[in-house]
This record gives C-alpha cells, structure tokens and sequence, in this order.
C-alpha cells in the first residue's frame, strides 16, 4: 500500500477521476487517492464490491468483508471501475 505519492504528482487531483460516474451493478475496486481525505480504515484499500447506489456526490459501495456484506459511502475519486465485469 502506497503512504505517499512521488514528488511530480504530489498535491494533484484528477478531475477526470473527481467527476466519474458509476451505475448501479458496477464492480469497482477501492483506490485510495492519496491526496483526499479518505475517512475510512486502510484495510478496506484494494478490496472490490459491487456500486447499489448513489448518495449525493458519493457511492454506496457493498463490499464483502469475510462472509459479512458491508456497507461503505465512497467519494468516486477512491473508486476505479473493474473493466471486465459487467453491470446486472
């Protein structure tokens, strides 16, 4: 897991990640943006889950912890969608 970023990019933000949009059936992978504040625990970096909705400018992304589906509202700058999956 990355703690920091190399010295060219750090401090910058891609928009074109900012401002992604995700269906609802999306598989996505937990990528986190060094950058922003990510508000959750490291543990959950690299994990993948399925998109069920959207919240405001966020994601709500089910992720399987274990055998547990657990809930996570991400901002879609940590979010990168999985090209091979399809949407149901």
């Amino acid at each position: 897991m990355l703690k920091h970023k190399s010295p060219r990019t750090k401090g910058k933000i891609s928009l074109t990640k900012y401002f992604q949009k995700f269906k609802e059936g999306d598989k996505v992978a937990v990528v986190r943006e060094l950058s922003v504040k990510f508000g959750y625990s490291n543990r959950i970096h690299g994990r993948t889950g399925r998109v069920l909705a959207k919240r405001g400018s966020a994601y709500e992304v089910e992720i399987n912890d274990i055998n547990k589906p657990k809930k996570y509202v991400l901002k879609p700058i940590h979010l990168k969608r999985i090209e091979g999956a399809k949407a149901q």
